[in-house]
């Protein structure tokens, strides 16, 4: 039995527009000019530079899709069922979009100047199988995080290499006489003894070397005192140790860790310049090309439409054609929304926070966060977020990424926000200025602050000291 039945669905598609303009508003400059021109590569409607002949013939010229339309259906080849699936999902991206073209640093990577280093050395074929699998275990900072047991296992299990935690460890006193100083070391401690034993004796050294393997935990807490009590040394004789001990690496793997990192450039977005006391902002004009559409493309849709017989030849044609056109007319329409969208959300921020860009004093932020731009320019907040964390500005006191001028607020004494910024800010002040001898504990910190206007908890002060890599008190002492 047949039955008709009514549903209401309420279903929401982005347009190919929409989608191409929010993925241009989160380009960079240099990955926007690199889609620009991949864009211009691939469609040969689109062209750059100044136009020679005026636009308007094109814009009001609507004779050719009147007589194409009569012979070809032109909606069929923008009907959103042609549009691919993931064209329409939140993140609007597919495989196809990765970049692959990015350039990668060469050098030498640091497990193949271990494992070149290995030729210096008289092994024997099971040693130099142990010696190789240790080597590939050694993490990018050069230290040997995995227990011998597990080695030994492995060994066994993928190689075919059978042997014990005593054999393993020999090979690998081996290993730790490679370069850089103090590879392969299991843990901190062990690392800056080798480094310490690789060097000329000296009295500093020799000191350096039995806190280090007598005392590692009063050292890393610098419990000086009890240092110079043990060891019944002098002040300067604990200093002196310490000094030798300040100049090791204690990540000797760091400095090859570089050599396959990606070459990236910061290309500031905007720049904002104070003239005659009043900020003046402008676009990088990367940002800015000029782009027209084809005057050759528009003059072979005109022929079509004067020509009286249309073959189907002709017609598929005329479709390629207006299909490469209507996608440039959108590409440059979209280019101008994203010029837009960048100076208004700009131009927003930079006023909302024009006693900073005036003075470049941190404290003078004022807390801001995206809905409060969102709210001001009728934009959604996921635009905003875009143009926050993807794009930078060149001011007069560097080039901040605009991420950096969005902060939460907190209530001072007189019930005023302020931009947790500017508490950071005013902490890392106290702290700089502190006695080493005897540095601020977080609850002394907080006591301080609140003696400045700013009721903040101790365990708050915890979190913004690490957010600012800051050690606690003890750490942080000195000699």
């Amino acid at each position: 039995m047949l039955k008709q039945n009514l549903n209401f669905k309420l279903s929401q598609k982005l347009s190919p527009q929409q989608i191409q303009l929010m993925k241009l508003i989160q380009l960079p400059t240099q990955a926007f000019e690199q889609k620009l021109a991949q864009e211009i590569d691939e469609n040969p409607a689109l062209e750059s530079g100044k136009e020679e002949k005026a636009e308007d013939e094109f814009d009001n010229n609507d004779d050719y899709e009147n007589d194409a339309e009569n012979d070809v259906n032109i909606d069929e080849y923008i009907n959103d069922d042609e549009i691919p699936t993931y064209r329409t999902k939140s993140n609007n991206y597919s495989a196809d979009d990765d970049d692959k073209t990015i350039p990668y640093a060469a050098g030498k990577s640091f497990h193949q100047h271990l494992k070149s280093q290995l030729n210096t050395f008289r092994l024997n074929e099971k040693d130099r199988q142990i010696a190789e699998f240790l080597v590939g275990s050694i993490d990018d900072s050069g230290y040997m995080r995995r227990e011998i047991i597990d080695i030994v296992d492995d060994l066994a299990f993928t190689d075919n290499v059978y042997t014990d935690e005593k054999e393993v460890e020999r090979v690998l006193l081996r290993i730790q006489d490679l370069d850089p100083s103090g590879v392969a070391a299991r843990d901190l401690k062990e690392c800056l003894i080798i480094q310490l034993k690789r060097k000329k004796e000296k009295p500093a050294r020799i000191l350096a070397i039995k806190i280090l393997e007598q005392s590692f935990d009063s050292f890393a807490k610098k419990h000086f005192k009890k240092l110079i009590k043990k060891f019944d040394i002098t002040e300067d004789e604990l200093k002196d140790a310490i000094y030798q001990i300040s100049r090791l690496n204690p990540k000797p793997g760091g400095v090859f860790v570089g050599n396959t990192k990606i070459v990236e450039q910061i290309v500031p977005d905007f720049s904002i310049r104070i003239v005659e006391d009043q900020l003046e902002l402008t676009l990088n004009s990367r940002n800015a090309p000029q782009l027209h559409v084809s005057p050759q493309y528009n003059n072979m849709l005109k022929g079509y439409s004067e020509t009286k017989k249309k073959t189907k030849q002709q017609k598929d044609t005329v479709l390629f054609i207006k299909q490469k056109l209507d996608s440039a007319k959108w590409f440059i329409e979209a280019i101008k929304q994203r010029q837009q969208t960048l100076m208004l959300t700009m131009s927003s921020i930079m006023h909302h926070q024009e006693a900073y860009f005036l003075t470049g004093d941190e404290r003078k932020l004022k807390p801001m966060i995206l809905k409060d731009i969102a709210d001001k320019i009728n934009m959604d907040v996921s635009t905003i977020s875009r143009v926050a964390n993807s794009k930078y500005v060149d001011t007069p006191y560097g080039t901040k990424l605009i991420k950096f001028f969005f902060s939460e607020s907190m209530k001072n004494s007189d019930g005023e926000d302020v931009s947790t910024k500017e508490i950071k800010k005013i902490l890392e002040t106290i702290i700089t200025n502190e006695s080493k001898k005897k540095p601020y504990t977080d609850q002394k910190l907080a006591e301080m602050l609140k003696e400045k206007g700013y009721l903040i908890a101790r365990r708050t002060v915890a979190k913004y000291r690490e957010q600012l890599n800051l050690p606690v008190a003890r750490l942080r002492k000195e000699m």
